[in-house]
């Protein structure tokens, strides 16, 4: 029987639930809830859900149920239905549980790649030291580690329309004018889609460290090191 993703407790790795692709999961306060967290804080009766797409095989996405105190996503409050990636962060209200979302094939790695080295870090120069944007950070210090994905040129569409603008006025030259469309319209096809990916580290004082990545597999597979490395975070560390 083949394995299926799971969502695991942050706090309490040892406790998850399997996620059945023909059936979305529900989470709240409800006792009819796939997951029924009924003395968690801050958790609605009808808080959230976990279903795979419908367009995009094998796809996970998390949906806000209309919930009180709001589902997070990576540390971001989700609007609508967000495709979920490997060692994602499920925070349920503001001082609620986390859940990590873990993929199939991650899982299935983690078993058979016991005893071996932990997923990617920057770089670990000392015990409890990490090494990250150029400063070494205390791995007890740091709060929490998340990806944000952002347009490289948010601004391609306004440059696109300015130059198809600014074209009109060599409408009465076609040899001229439509070179200049198409070039327009290349450079914002190329331009506009270009992602990058920040790995943002937050210390317990606020402060924040970034390192851009171009691969977002590259930018999930450093959090998710650096996240095992944090561990568990103590009961008098954990903050919203």
């Amino acid at each position: 029987m083949s394995a299926h993703p799971r969502l695991l407790l942050r706090d309490d790795p040892g406790r998850s639930v399997p996620l059945d692709p023909r059936t979305p999961l529900s989470i709240g306060r409800d006792p009819t809830s796939g997951l029924c967290l009924s003395q968690a804080q801050g958790v609605s009766r009808h808080h959230a859900l976990v279903r795979v797409s419908r367009t995009r095989a094998g796809q996970w996405l998390l949906c806000d149920l209309g919930s009180a105190n709001g589902t997070y996503l990576e540390g971001a409050r989700l609007r609508d239905c967000r495709p979920l990636s490997d060692g994602d962060e499920i925070r349920l209200g503001l001082q609620g549980p986390v859940l990590q979302f873990r993929t199939a094939t991650a899982i299935a790695s983690a078993a058979s790649a016991a005893g071996r080295p932990a997923a990617p870090v920057l770089a670990q120069p000392a015990a409890g030291q990490l090494d990250f944007a150029g400063r070494s950070l205390p791995l007890d210090r740091i709060r929490s580690a998340y990806v944000r994905s952002r347009r490289r040129h948010p601004q391609a569409f306004s440059w696109w329309l300015l130059l198809c603008l600014g074209g009109l006025l060599l409408l009465p030259f076609p040899w001229l004018f439509w070179p200049l469309q198409l070039g327009a319209l290349a450079g914002w096809i190329l331009l506009g889609s270009r992602w990058e990916h920040l790995l943002e580290v937050t210390l317990q004082d606020g402060l924040a460290y970034r390192h851009r990545f171009d691969s977002l597999e590259t930018a999930l597979a450093h959090r998710n090191g650096i996240r095992k490395a944090m561990g568990p975070a103590p009961a008098s560390a954990r903050r919203p």
